[in-house]
């Protein structure tokens, strides 16, 4: 299938989720904790059942007493269930954990979290029991001096395993964009091109890419944010930043000429967003609200 024809059934298709009233969701934007230690620096689904969906999501803390990734479980219309997950004895804690994907499988129990630094771990979770294990360390390809990192994603696009992830830029500098293949019986991605990106919302102090996710025909969704300090005020905003895809044997990327952004808030701080499939699921974004804490969103369910 051309890859414009594509874009353009995935656009069609996303807006459907729009407009879809999702019953299951309470429409309002769900409180996950209170303060700084529990903002949401990435979330991926674990599990989607009936009208329950438990996500995983990562906090971006650098203190030793406290939490680096968690569960949180929305049944219904109540307000998500929160269980910490403890890091492993082992595995020296991470610092300022700011992306989290899972890897494309069908039991989606293994997941790929990166730090600000471009560290990534790569992790089984136990759902019965609510353990994780750290099943191997690696860097990002082509790190530099100043990169501040806060998107990862990963996807099956036509054969190959993609990684695609991002520096978020800040203010007038430009996020940029990496992509590459990833091996990952060696664990080892081969970066295969970056482009530069900047939003035109927010602006001021704004974060062009604060968490990234690609869909199964390569679709690239974004999130941007800003804040003014840990009390706000917050601007956030969702786009469809462009398209990954092969072009002969190679990654191709495909940026949006034009960003126009499908969702906005004047008040929260998004930092981390998932796509969760079927007519229960839509665009979920988990935000970092500093001292606010943490809240989740579907966007374009009704009230």
């Amino acid at each position: 299938m051309p890859r414009f024809l594509k874009f353009i059934i995935n656009i069609v298709i996303l807006s459907a989720l729009l407009l879809i009233s999702v019953q299951v969701w309470a429409q309002d934007w769900r409180p996950v904790r209170g303060g700084i230690p529990f903002g949401i620096g990435g979330i991926a689904l674990i599990e989607q059942q009936s009208d329950t969906l438990n996500f995983m999501i990562v906090h971006d803390n650098k203190q030793k007493n406290q939490g680096r990734l968690a569960i949180i479980s929305i049944k219904g219309k109540n307000q998500p269930e929160y269980f910490p997950l403890n890091w492993p004895s082992n595995i020296e804690l991470p610092i300022d954990l700011e992306a989290l994907t899972s890897v494309p499988e069908k039991t989606k129990s293994s997941f790929i979290t990166l730090s600000s630094s471009g560290k990534a771990y790569y992790i089984r979770l136990e759902p019965a029991k609510k353990t994780i294990s750290v099943l191997k360390e690696f860097n990002l390809p082509g790190i530099t001096p100043g990169n501040n990192f806060e998107a990862f994603g990963l996807q099956n696009i036509d054969g190959k395993l993609v990684a695609i992830w991002a520096d978020r830029g800040a203010g007038e500098q430009p996020a940029t964009i990496f992509w590459g293949v990833f091996d990952l019986a060696k664990y080892q991605i081969t970066l295969a091109g970056s482009a530069k990106l900047k939003v035109p919302f927010p602006s001021g102090n704004v974060r062009h890419i604060s968490d990234i996710k690609v869909d199964s025909v390569g679709i690239v969704y974004i999130t941007s944010a800003s804040d003014a300090g840990d009390d706000g005020p917050f601007q956030s905003a969702v786009y469809v930043a462009g398209y990954l895809g092969l072009r002969g044997n190679k990654i191709a990327w495909q940026q949006n000429p034009q960003f126009v952004p499908f969702y906005r808030s004047n008040y929260h701080k998004i930092e981390g967003i998932e796509l969760v499939p079927g007519a229960e699921g839509g665009v979920v974004v988990g935000t970092d609200d500093e001292n606010l804490g943490s809240y989740v969103y579907i966007v374009g369910g009704s009230s």
